[in-house]
């Protein structure tokens, strides 16, 4: 059976709790709630899964915070011997208005700490990521605020329809691969 790893970046603890910087751990969570799933708590973080068409999802909820995530991305492809083909990381980006999704099989960090940790543990910018943005509706420097901050009821009401869209992209990601996903999901 075909493994794949799709992790959620975000911070563990109450504190942070749907933050903008949290938005992996929430599409995660979703799915986990849709599938009836529950975590265990293992090494590097949080690990479920499931299974679709033959194929084993590992759903990671990292530990180590976000900007240090590539360890315990590196830890589980390892453990698991999961192809980085099969690796998708779903994270926050300012850089996106709030709700979009974008899908993309390779890139630069753009600024996202997290996504940069992950590509020098790795030493690959090569594995497919799902953008989920967060806008940018913070003043000049800032930005750590922002991103650390509870998202808003009138927030809430974007990211959340928006979320099931995600976990929609991630299904298909399994499915049919990161191809046919970014024609599907991107720009809608």
């Amino acid at each position: 059976m075909e493994k794949y790893l799709v992790v959620g970046l975000g911070n563990m603890g109450e504190e942070y709790e749907n933050t903008h910087h949290n938005i992996g751990f929430m599409v995660l969570d979703t799915i986990a709630s849709k599938m009836h799933l529950s975590y265990a708590i293992a090494r590097y973080g949080n690990i479920s899964g499931f299974s679709i068409k033959n194929k084993r999802v590992i759903l990671l909820k990292p530990s180590t915070y976000v900007n240090l995530s590539g360890k315990a991305i590196k830890y589980w492809l390892k453990n698991e011997n999961i192809d980085i083909k099969n690796l998708l990381v779903v994270l926050d980006d300012i850089a996106l208005p709030l709700g979009l999704i974008r899908l993309k099989k390779k890139g630069s960090d753009g600024g996202h700490n997290g996504l940069a940790n992950i590509i020098y543990e790795l030493d690959t910018h090569e594995f497919s990521r799902l953008r989920f943005g967060i806008g940018n509706n913070f003043k000049k420097f800032h930005q750590i605020e922002y991103v650390l901050s509870k998202l808003t009821d009138e927030e809430m009401k974007i990211v959340i329809p928006r979320i099931d869209y995600a976990v929609e992209a991630i299904i298909s990601f399994v499915t049919y691969g990161i191809d046919y996903t970014m024609n599907f999901f991107n720009n809608k």
